[in-house]
């Protein structure tokens, strides 16, 4: 009989080995899974795990889908490790791209002495956007103690519907053919690629600046001490006199801003324009790249690369398969799950227990009393 046996202190090495563990588990069972709808598994597996990476093209393109679930993912770590749990970051990420794309609309005659210099605008209006959303969940549970799940979470189908109404009313491009979408941005407002005919852009190299910014703050600042003690001991931060209050405004602030820094770049990056499409999920898989990522800026990183694989792998099995695309959402499904389960055993091991010898096997192992 197996029993879950707890650990004296928790497991660095299966720190390290579950997240491997949980992605192969969910390869195995996505094999299953393929083999039951008739399809080739290897094949199958081939295009979420090969093909993402087998050329110069598929690796920009690899970029393109990572950038945004890095610089998401890199605001929700310092959330959840400071006991903030922001859900929202899909409806922070809209607004970013609304307020983003607000500027670059503007853009035409009496603003070409700006040049390049409006990208930089962009940018921080999808900042201050995202910050904008996030404020209203960090005042309501400021002021009212209400959840920051549920209201974070609601508040991203507000920010769809903004969206839409937006598109489809006073944002829409009179010249669309009525299409539900903005005009396309000027040249100058896009954000600049880099170069050889690929969709690859500086977003990257925001991306990891990021990353190295966001561990210097939380592994070698002061403030970044408190906001992790004050998550992991809420007591002993209060004692010490951390304010949880400020706590809960700088990391809602912090995942809001980059959210919406992650949807200016998309809509001034790929996108080019408004669309109701702009929510893609990212602020959502996000979530699991945080989590498979350890909500370390690095470990971030390679999550993120998965991650981008699974949307990558979603969109090739659609054209190529015959799958439907929902197919990405039940790898990202499959992969929390597994390693939410496998982080059990950081805390404990697994032990065979014997099950006792019955009495009777016992009566017959006595000597008798004649």
């Amino acid at each position: 009989m197996l029993k879950l046996e707890a650990r004296p202190q928790p497991s660095k090495a299966m720190s390290i080995a579950s997240p491997l563990i949980a992605l192969l588990i969910t390869v195995l069972i996505g094999t299953l899974l393929f083999t039951l709808l008739g399809k080739d598994p290897l094949r199958a597996l081939q295009m979420f795990f090969v093909e993402p990476v087998s050329s110069l093209y598929a690796l920009s393109e690899l970029s393109v889908k990572a950038t945004p679930l890095i610089i998401i993912a890199l605001g929700l770590a310092v959330c959840y490790r400071s006991n903030v749990w922001n859900i929202g970051a899909e409806g922070q990420f809209v607004t970013g791209a609304l307020a983003g794309g607000w500027v670059a609309m503007q853009a035409g005659p009496g603003t070409e002495w700006m040049g390049r210099g409006i990208v930089l605008l962009i940018l921080i209006a999808g900042v201050l956007g995202g910050m904008l959303w996030a404020a209203i969940v960090a005042l309501l549970r400021d002021r009212f103690n209400a959840s920051e799940i549920l209201v974070s979470l609601m508040l991203v189908y507000v920010a769809e519907l903004l969206l839409g109404y937006l598109v489809y009313g006073p944002w829409k491009d009179p010249q669309g053919y009525n299409f539900p979408q903005s005009i396309t941005f000027l040249p100058v407002t896009q954000i600049p690629r880099l170069g050889g005919g690929l969709r690859v852009n500086i977003g990257i190299f925001v991306a990891l600046a990021a990353v190295a910014g966001f561990w210097v703050f939380l592994f070698r600042t002061y403030r970044g001490l408190q906001l992790q003690i004050g998550g992991l001991a809420p007591l002993a931060a209060r004692y010490a006199g951390f304010s949880a209050r400020s706590a809960l405004w700088t990391a809602l602030l912090l995942s809001g801003g980059m959210a919406g820094l992650a949807g200016a770049l998309e809509v001034a990056g790929p996108l080019g324009q408004l669309t109701p499409y702009v929510p893609q999920g990212y602020g959502f898989a996000a979530i699991i790249v945080a989590y498979v990522g350890r909500l370390n800026p690095v470990g971030i990183v390679f999550s993120s690369i998965l991650m981008s694989m699974f949307y990558i792998g979603g969109e090739l099995a659609q054209s190529r398969l015959g799958l439907p695309k929902s197919l990405t959402g039940v790898f990202q499904g499959l992969l929390l799950f597994t390693l939410l389960a496998c982080d059990t055993l950081i805390h404990y091991r697994i032990r065979v227990k014997h099950a006792p010898a019955q009495p009777a096997a016992r009566a017959a192992t006595q000597p008798s009393e004649a």
